[in-house]
């Protein structure tokens, strides 16, 4: 398969504070990468470089073929470029469907009754549709979670990219979100997915890539990775779990 990310030298600092030093990787079309390292390594910076939130001073990111590097967030996510946030952000007052359709028409521009079909189905990927009229400000931590997957969904993504969207979960509602995130990759969705709950990126990804301190420490096998020496002593100090893998 041809990769449907390359990013090439991508390097961005602010001030004297560097978050992404020449970065260079490729993500092949329908897999899974994983991205982990200690705070501060510019995982999060990463995805924002990817979505076109923040220019980079350096480098180049190709998608799916075509140089995005200068291309609007806008424009990026009609692309086919999703993101999910660590910290789920929903407009309270408002409905779940009503979230989710926000995302379908003006994230994925799609209106009237394809918006609303297509915020149906991320709603009953995710599980969601039960909930379907409740306001979003009433919902436990774990379906605000799946919102926030559901409102990336409705997007209609080649490419989403998760940002420690297990955080604060429980390990036991921990299992359902494992199984949406390789439900998307087995529906062809490629994934880059950053987390701390390292056993749950076992369990999905193909891939996995340490950062610290803005550089690709290491990347390849994920059990591999998470065995190198390197690896080991960034996270000395750090909290993480390797766990078990599901």
């Amino acid at each position: 398969m041809s990769p449907i990310l390359e990013v090439s030298g991508l390097s961005k600092r602010f001030g004297k504070v560097v978050t992404a030093e020449d970065l260079s990787f490729s993500v092949e079309r329908g897999s899974a990468l994983g991205i982990v390292g200690p705070n501060g390594a510019g995982k999060s910076t990463l995805l924002s470089l990817i979505t076109g939130v923040l220019d980079p001073d350096a480098g180049t990111i190709v998608y799916d073929g075509k140089d995005i590097t200068r291309m609007s967030a806008g424009a990026r996510s009609e692309a086919g470029i999703a993101r999910s946030f660590q910290i789920p952000r929903p407009f309270v007052d408002m409905t779940v469907f009503e979230n989710v359709y926000v995302g379908a028409a003006f994230g994925g521009d799609s209106h009237g009754q394809a918006g609303y079909d297509t915020a149906a189905e991320a709603l009953e990927i995710t599980g969601l549709l039960p909930l379907a009229d409740v306001p979003a400000g009433q919902l436990r931590l774990l379906d605000r979670k799946r919102l926030e997957l559901a409102r990336a969904l409705a997007t209609e993504p080649q490419l989403i990219l998760l940002d420690e969207i297990a955080g604060g979960l429980t390990e036991k509602e921990l299992p359902p979100l494992i199984e949406m995130i390789k439900g998307l990759k087995e529906s062809g969705v490629t994934v880059i997915w950053i987390e701390h709950i390292v056993h749950a990126l076992l369990a999905v990804v193909d891939d996995l890539m340490c950062l610290a301190f803005g550089k690709v420490l290491a990347m390849g096998d994920p059990r591999e990775v998470m065995k190198s020496p390197e690896v080991i002593e960034v996270y000395l100090g750090s909290t993480f779990d390797m766990g078990e893998a599901s």
